[in-house]
This record gives structure tokens, C-alpha cells and sequence, in this order.
């Protein structure tokens, strides 16, 4: 797979399904805020009743979507509207082969180039180094640990805090 076979567009009503199967994969889970036995419809409503400042990016190979990003803007507050904060999901099936890369790349463009974004932050969790090499690359820094940070699979996981400043 090469970033050239890689669509980044905005999300539509009808990835809502898709979007689900790419949240609802085991890794996916296992890796966001996600929790199992979410709806269709979930998603479907987050689509369509998207607040200002919320850009919903999603990878899409052969006309399936595999991936997804969301990009939130506060931008009813005048002293955070610089930042933006990252979520991140890819299917299973799809890690490794380029779409975390063509999304991270599709946002930053967006923020750098369209949305003059100072900062942009997430939260990893500390035992997901592939994720952290990915944010680093698109030069992300760790700033701090937020413990017991959320609870995944029955115990309470720590997480990295990582930000990029331009």
C-alpha cells in the first residue's frame, strides 16, 4: 500500500457503518476511548449533527473506508481556538500499511495550512508504542503522564500526553 491508493476526505452520512466497523475492531478499542457494543446510529448522528470546529477525516482504499480522524477546534474559546485536539482510529486489518500516516499527514496539512493551528494535542496510551512512533514522526513530543487515565479491559491504563507546537 502506498499513500497514493489512500483517499483522505471529510466524512459523510454514509460512512456512518464504516466508521462503526472501524471503531468497533478489537485493536481499535483496545487503543482509543472507544467502547464495545456501540451503534450505527452513534455514529450516524455524530456525522450529522457535527458542531462547529469538528473536522471528521476518514482513509479511504478502493472505495472503503478503513480509517478515521477527528480534529476539534474549540472555537468558542478565544484563548484555546489555536489548539487543535486529535482522535484516531484505523481497522485491524488496516495497521501498519500507511493510513495512520495519511491521516496524521491530512490533518496537519489542515491545520497548518488552512486552520493556522499553533498546537495540536492527543492522548496515547503508554503501552501503544506503534502510535507513538507515528506521532512522533509528524514531530509530536511527550509533555506528560496522565495516570490511570482510562479504564480498558478490566484495569485502569496510563497514557502519554503529546503535543506538537509550530
Amino acid at each position: 500500500m502506498n499513500a497514493q491508493n489512500i483517499l483522505i476526505r471529510h466524512a459523510e452520512i454514509n460512512d456512518a457503518e464504516a466508521i462503526h466497523r472501524v471503531n468497533m475492531s478489537p485493536r481499535a478499542i483496545w487503543g482509543t476511548l472507544q467502547v464495545p457494543f456501540s451503534t450505527v446510529e452513534r455514529y450516524r448522528k455524530r456525522i450529522a449533527e457535527r458542531p462547529d470546529g469538528r473536522y471528521h477525516l476518514v482513509a479511504v482504499v478502493e472505495n472503503e473506508v478503513v480509517g478515521n480522524l477527528g480534529l476539534t477546534v474549540q472555537i468558542t474559546n478565544p484563548r484555546r481556538s489555536h489548539v487543535g485536539e486529535i482522535g484516531m482510529s484505523v481497522r485491524d486489518d488496516w495497521q501498519g500499511k500507511g493510513i495512520g500516516t495519511a491521516l496524521m499527514q491530512g490533518v496537519t496539512d489542515l491545520a497548518d495550512k488552512w486552520l493556522n493551528l499553533k498546537r495540536l494535542e492527543l492522548t496515547v496510551y503508554v503501552d501503544n508504542p506503534p502510535a507513538q512512533a507515528l506521532y512522533k514522526k509528524f514531530g509530536f513530543e511527550q509533555e506528560g503522564v496522565l495516570r490511570q487515565y482510562a479504564f480498558r479491559e478490566g484495569q485502569f491504563v496510563d497514557a502519554y500526553t503529546m503535543a506538537r507546537v509550530r
